[in-house]
């Protein structure tokens, strides 16, 4: 390492150590952009100094990548909030003897055995701060204190890294981040330079194609010049939306980009403000002339900020428009038809053997570049091609059913009709699969009788397993049979759009009972033998209703898992995790897993992690996220106890009753000072009492109100406070009190049960 670097990390070791011995009360970090969010190993390897944006960052010790052959260290910090005091305050006065100079950094250069002095110019660059303020004074950046603090990291791609999106997380004191999308790539890579506004960059490669780099600010707009043969089939395809899917406080809760094309006199070629239902955009050119071209990316509405970021594929890019059919059967082979630009082939043979139903996402290689991943479905029913001409009822197609259908509603106007035969008191489903998929379908799903009796249509059903698809298009119905007979089964697309692009998966027979579950955060952080809240969603199909069983999987030695169930009838429940008694070095990949009795069959799902985000200041997604991550540590001066349920059955709590709850503490605090808390529980369950014996509590639950009725199932999370009354220096009482969070208690089994109420238990 050369001098100048080896000080300047240096200088940031400094930085980053004295922030990690005053980060005793730091916050959960959050990670907002990361910047640029790629990059590319098209020659063998690479290296690149990244931004990471965020809040509570300080003390930041390092980065997790998820997969293999990518590695980031942390080499910088900067808090403008820290800079803005130290710049708003006074010089202070000159010593009034004249005194030693101190280098700073002297102790820690010989702790790291460099014994080279530092370079006269090694300390805080005061004027780069300064001229950092300007800068975001210029572009009337408002400042935003979840995106304010920087890291700075140096990541290292080995040559063999797998191309793909990884998973970013920064490590700090208080815990593991979120995690933010980066790409690997297997092109050449280009930065925007600013200003770039009113002239273009033109300092793009001649190569191509390459990936375009950089950051919308407000009222900013990014253009480029770049040189495109004559014949090329020129793409730009925009990653934005892609790179952060939601912004809570934004709407419409993304970066909405816009692409145009420009030739090199300001003539406008193309635009573009999506991909058909996909909010980054697409451009596709043919070239019909040797010249110099101008890109143009801006927000729809010209907002910014330092997480409006974007990656732009440039050039003769292989890009897959659309597949037919959108799926194939679990166990065998399908044969894909391919729609695109820059393609080698126009078909694909995909292997759905050791596989699972569901989807699979694919790419193609295009010599040594590599497309866009398209998903392709898997299932296990059998399946079938749409055949025209049946838009018609006399022409409708028969099925037998179970069945799945792949088809096209191939041109505007179109409906594809099936006739289907069923008994009475039967119930049949039919799904569409289109939006999900993909395809720009708008479906609409009609049922009529032999006589075109209208008996039960649909146009959109929510899939909350589908998070990043926003206009939920796909349809579903459900109908019980009146009779033994005839039926007909008409889609099409509701704004009687059509086209090849058009395609569609139509499941139709019996209902298929399921779930699916994810557990939320992905990221957790909790002190040693302490206990802390998680949330796991239940995603229940076709009429599945029963409860579902929780349990860590393993690799889970020293995790211990409290209410660990699903009650029939609800879609998620809170519990808690109780951490190990000892620190762990490195965060711990953790595996949740359901199981559930489904038709007289135990079933078994894997929860999935996800981050449960907000879009535009009201909506909700689970998004995925690759890994389950749980950190073992903390701050040191935490207060949480390690908390016991010592009963540790289901609490049977009489509906207009009370019931006892006895705990226990490790660390015993003054108990007789200990009052428990509910956290957001049913509505009339509550804390009567607490009453302390030795290191015990005995706490009384109470059930009251309308809502309570016997049947109802769940988990009470509650937490232990510490209440005690401030005294002054004489040590008289002055009439205050203090709180200390004691931490969260193990999640309390219950179940509201009907007991008369002159055998219901009193505190």
């Amino acid at each position: 390492m050369n001098q100048p670097l080896r000080w300047r990390t240096l200088i940031s070791l400094a930085v980053l150590l004295a922030a990690v011995r005053c980060a005793a009360a730091q916050e959960r970090p959050h990670v907002g952009y990361v910047y640029p969010a790629g990059v590319g190993v098209a020659l063998g390897g690479a290296e690149i100094e990244v931004t990471v944006g965020g809040q509570h960052l300080g003390g930041v010790t390092g980065a997790l990548v998820s997969g293999e052959g990518v590695k980031a260290m942390a080499v910088g910090y900067y808090d403008p909030e820290q800079a803005r005091r130290r710049a708003a305050s006074p010089p202070k006065k000159p010593a009034p003897k004249p005194m030693k100079k101190m280098n700073p950094f002297d102790s820690l250069a010989k702790e790291l055995g460099l014994d080279d002095p530092p370079p006269k110019d090694s300390g805080p660059d005061l004027e780069a701060i300064v001229e950092a303020q300007r800068q975001l004074a210029v572009n009337k950046s408002q400042p935003n204190p979840q995106l304010a603090e920087r890291v700075t990291l140096y990541v290292t791609v080995a040559p063999d890294a797998k191309p793909g999106v990884r998973e970013l997380r920064l490590k700090t004191p208080a815990g593991v981040s979120n995690p933010v999308y980066f790409c690997v790539g297997t092109w050449q890579e280009y930065a925007e330079k600013e200003p770039n506004d009113r002239q273009p960059d033109g300092g793009v490669p001649d190569w191509m194609p390459l990936i375009l780099n950089g950051q919308i600010m407000p009222g900013d707009v990014d253009r480029f010049r770049f040189r495109a043969t004559k014949g090329t089939r020129l793409v730009a395809a925009a990653s934005a939306r892609a790179l952060a899917p939601y912004l809570a406080d934004a709407v419409p809760g993304w970066f909405q980009a816009t692409m145009t094309l420009y030739d090199a006199r300001g003539k406008k070629l193309v635009y573009e403000d999506d991909f058909r239902f996909q909010p980054d955009p697409i451009l596709c050119y043919d070239v019909p002339r040797t010249a110099d071209y101008i890109l143009e990316i801006k927000d729809a509405i010209y907002r910014g900020r330092e997480d409006f970021v974007y990656r732009i594929a440039l050039g003769k890019v292989p890009f897959i428009t659309g597949i037919f059919p959108l799926g194939g059967r679990v166990g065998g082979k399908s044969t894909v038809a391919l729609a695109g630009w820059n393609l080698l082939s126009n078909q694909v043979t995909l292997d759905g053997a050791d596989r699972s139903p569901g989807t699979m996402w694919f790419t193609m290689t295009a010599g040594r570049y590599v497309t866009n991943a398209v998903p392709f479905a898997l299932d296990t029913l059998p399946e079938c091609l749409e055949a025209e001409p049946n838009h018609e009822r006399s022409r409708a197609q028969p099925l037998k059913l179970p069945i799945i259908v792949n088809g096209r509603i191939d041109r505007p106007g179109d409906r594809d009709i099936f006739r289907i035969t069923g008994r009475a008191g039967s119930t049949v489903v039919a799904e569409v699969q289109a939006r999900r998929l993909n395809s720009p379908l708008d479906s609409l799903l009609l049922l009529t009788d032999e006589n075109d009796k209208l008996l039960a249509a649909n146009d959109d059903h929510v899939d909350r397993s589908a998070a990043l698809t926003t206009h939920q298009a796909d349809s579903r119905l459900a109908f019980q049979l009146p009779k033994d007979g005839t039926y007909l089964l008409q889609l099409e697309d509701t704004q009687q759009k059509g086209g090849r692009a058009y395609a569609y998966r139509l499941r139709v027979g019996a209902p298929q009972p399921d779930f699916a579950l994810r557990v939320v955060p992905s990221s957790i952080t909790a002190p040693p033998g302490t206990t802390l809240p998680i949330t796991v969603h239940a995603l229940r199909r076709d009429g599945f209703d029963g409860d579902i069983t929780l349990g860590l999987k393993g690799g889970s030695a020293g995790f211990a898992l409290d209410g660990g169930w699903i009650p029939s009838g609800q879609d998620k429940v809170r519990l808690t995790l109780t951490m190990p008694p000892t620190p762990r070095r490195r965060p711990v990949g953790l595996t949740l897993e359901g199981q559930a009795v489904v038709e007289g069959q135990t079933v078994r799902r894997k929860a999935m992690p996800a981050e449960n985000m907000m879009q535009a200041f009201i909506y909700r997604h689970l998004v995925l996220t690759k890994d389950w991550m749980v950190t073992v540590g903390g701050s040191r001066r935490s207060t949480n106890v390690a908390w016991r349920i010592v009963d540790g059955e289901t609490v049977k709590l009489p509906a207009g009753g009370t019931a006892r709850v006895r705990v226990s503490a490790a660390r015993t605090p003054d108990m007789q000072q200990v009052q428990v808390e509910l956290s957001d529980p049913p509505e009339g369950i509550a804390v009567r009492k607490v009453e302390a014996k030795g290191s015990q509590l005995s706490v009384w639950l109470g059930a009251d109100g309308d809502n309570i009725k016997p049947g109802l199932k769940g988990n009470l999370i509650a937490s232990a406070v510490r209440v005690y009354e401030i005294k002054d220096r004489d040590g008289k009482p002055t009439g205050n009190t203090r709180r200390v969070a004691l931490g969260t208690l193990p999640a309390i089994p219950f179940e509201i049960v009907q007991t008369p109420a002159e055998t219901a238990a009193r505190p």
